[in-house]
């Protein structure tokens, strides 16, 4: 398995490291490689500083992924030894597809859960659109078989591939547990919104600005902010946590709602609603962006979508109200998780690809 970035990024947990004791129960026997420490390496590359710190920032960023380059590099000269690749994202960001496709020897599944292959179309990358605007692209047609985080982008990679499999983010359902009390909300006690993210999507909390605020003139509300920075909003008490593996799940647990606000645009549509259901597997139900995947993942009895203020107000006041009308969302969506969304669920479905892959090699 080849991983991006290493295990402090959600996304290499979630869609390989989960996975990993699974398979080895089941007799596969798993590597895992990962190409980055964290996201920082990239970031620094596009940095925005001013010039003296952007040239330091730059020069130690080419240092860094050279010398990650150099041992991934050596890594796929000897991969002759294992029959199959899982690619997550990317092998070498920056590099060519035809330099990727001369180091892949081995059959490969190639795996994503956003929509990467605007990375070089969109936002900072885009000036190298002409040289690789098209390098996923010609990845999925290379690969045995292409995984998805949902439907969307399983549309998208089915113009490249005929053999593509829709695997959502999953959570671990023994691990993500409802609190074993549920709480007895009333009038006086502050109504808690809780969002779990990372400070690039923080700035999609902007949209609730308008509907906390006018909430907040009605009723105590406490906005709680895990992973990113917080909006100010007069008149609604806002506490910032730090992310940590070990308080995700005690921290969600707080929540009398989760929520998922996202702008309406090409890279939103691709993300996988996994910060809902971390929330949903927690028995906490969710109000949400009617955007991408939120859509699928957010049935009518486990919580709400909205697209407007007034549409997220509604769904607030609605929450807020009622105490007994979230408990029983929140059973109904950690009953979803569970069947829809969970490891338990999922790993066979992993499986599966991986045997379609190896049955393609021996074909």
């Amino acid at each position: 398995m080849l991983a991006l970035y290493d295990d402090s990024s959600a996304s290499t947990r979630v869609r390989l490291l989960q996975y990993k004791s699974g398979l080895e129960n089941s007799g596969y026997s798993c590597d895992v490689n990962f190409l980055l420490p964290s996201n920082g390496v990239l970031r620094g590359l596009a940095s925005k500083e001013s010039p003296s710190v952007a040239c330091t920032t730059l020069l130690s960023s080419l240092l860094a992924l050279a010398r990650s380059y150099i041992s991934r590099v050596q890594l796929l000269l000897k991969t002759k030894r294992f029959d199959l690749i899982i690619i997550h994202c990317e092998v070498l960001p920056l590099v060519p597809a035809f330099f990727e496709s001369f180091l892949l020897r081995v059959p490969f599944v190639y795996d994503f859960d956003d929509a990467f292959y605007l990375r070089y179309r969109l936002g900072n990358f885009r000036w190298l659109g002409p040289l690789l605007g098209s390098k996923f692209d010609r990845l999925m047609s290379a690969s045995k078989v292409v995984i998805t985080g949902n439907a969307g982008l399983a549309a998208y990679a089915s113009r490249f591939s005929t053999n593509v499999t829709v695997l959502p983010s999953v959570v671990d359902t023994d691990h993500f547990l409802p609190a074993e009390i549920f709480p007895a909300g009333h009038s006086a006690t502050p109504f808690t919104v809780g969002w779990i993210g990372s400070p690039s999507t923080a700035p999609y909390l902007q949209l609730l600005v308008e509907p906390l605020q006018q909430l907040a003139r009605e009723r105590p509300v406490l906005l709680v902010v895990v992973g990113g920075p917080a909006p100010a909003i007069a008149g609604v008490e806002v506490i910032e946590q730090p992310w940590s593996l070990e308080q995700e799940v005690p921290l969600i647990q707080q929540f009398d709602v989760g929520v998922m606000p996202l702008p309406d645009t090409p890279w939103t549509r691709g993300k996988c609603a996994y910060k809902l259901i971390q929330c949903m597997a927690c028995g906490i139900p969710v109000v949400a962006s009617r955007v991408g995947a939120n859509i699928e993942a957010v049935p009518p009895e486990c919580g709400l979508l909205a697209e407007t203020p007034a549409e997220w107000l509604a769904a607030f006041r609605r929450l807020a109200a009622d105490p007994e009308l979230r408990q029983r969302m929140g059973t109904a969506a950690r009953q979803w998780v569970v069947q829809h969304y969970s490891l338990r669920s999922a790993l066979p479905v992993f499986i599966e690809v991986i045997q379609q892959s190896a049955h393609a090699k021996a074909n």
